[in-house]
This record gives structure tokens, sequence and C-alpha cells, in this order.
């Protein structure tokens, strides 16, 4: 049995409606977006059969739909949910500390590479989550980042992202 009801203990961060409500209004938009996009490629029956966008209209239109009666469930018919809490405060953070990080490292790839970003996301985590002396983090950190260089440029010769902005592997030859 889940537990959706706000305790008196937690603070509710957004409640069970607001997310049926913002949730539907994300797959209207999607909906509307891919609808769109099948119009454009052809969304009927042709001569030869249905055009390139004839499927991904009518799942689209389903989407959209049954987004539809999602709002007006939410919005109207179950007002008893917005007292129900979706999230408290410290399970939010707690997401939020491991979303907030990955965003950043996913940002790293793009500038410094890989293996720079992976040694210092996975010794930031080992030492702030896992409480793991700094000489542990660094040492496992580089040699993961170590070993997934030699598997993927070496064994499988197949380049990972080495950055755009800088490439602080350059110094090794890493090009």
């Amino acid at each position: 049995m889940s537990e959706h009801t706000n305790n008196s203990n937690q603070e509710s961060v957004i409640s069970v409606r607001m997310m049926d409500i913002i949730t539907s209004l994300l797959f209207i938009a999607v909906g509307l977006v891919v609808m769109t996009g099948s119009i454009k490629l052809g969304a009927s029956w042709g001569s030869d059969g249905p055009e390139a966008g004839y499927f991904p209209f009518y799942i689209s239109l389903i989407i959209i739909l049954s987004s539809v009666v999602t709002l007006y469930q939410s919005a109207v018919v179950d007002r008893k949910k917005k007292k129900e809490s979706f999230v408290d405060k410290e399970s939010f953070k707690q997401v939020m500390a491991v979303l907030l990080p990955a965003i950043v490292f996913v940002l790293g790839v793009q500038l410094v590479g890989i293996y720079v970003s992976s040694v210092i996301y996975i010794a930031i985590f080992m030492v702030w989550l896992g409480k793991y002396p700094v000489w542990k983090a660094i040492a496992v950190s580089v040699g993961v980042s170590a070993s997934l260089y030699l598997m993927f440029e070496y064994w499988f010769q197949v380049p990972l992202p080495h950055g755009s902005w800088i490439n602080p592997l350059e110094f090794l030859g890493v090009q």
C-alpha cells in the first residue's frame, strides 16, 4: 500500500493533483508536436497504403485524448488529491542531490570530455554521499576512467567524447 497522504511532520513540495495536471499538459504538448510532424509527413491513406505519418498521427491523437481525460479528472473531478502529497521536502532534496550533479556531469561531458568529467563526478559522489576518504575517491575515479579509456579507445576502438570546449587530455596525446 503506497502512502500518499501528507504527514504533519513532512512538508509537501507538490501535490498529486498538481503533478497529474502538469504531466497531462506535458503529454498534450508532446502529442501536438508529434501530430504536427505527422501531418507534415502525410497522415492519410495513400494509393499504396498508409503514408509515413499515418500511424504516428493516430498514436498522438490517442495520447492527446487520454491526456485531456486525465487533465479533466485531475482539475475538476479529483479535488481531494489536492491535499495528497506527491513528494515531501526531504525526499525531493535527496532526488535533487543526485539529479543536479548528473546534469552538470552531462554538460561536463560536452565541454571537457567523458573521462575528466567521470573522474570529477565519481570522486565527488564518493566523498559527498559515500563519505569515503579523498584518497580512495581519487584512486577509484581515476582507475575507473582509465579503465573506460583503455576499454573503449584501445580495445573497442570507439572514441568517446573528449570535449568540445577544451580537451584536458591533450597533453597525453589524446585527440
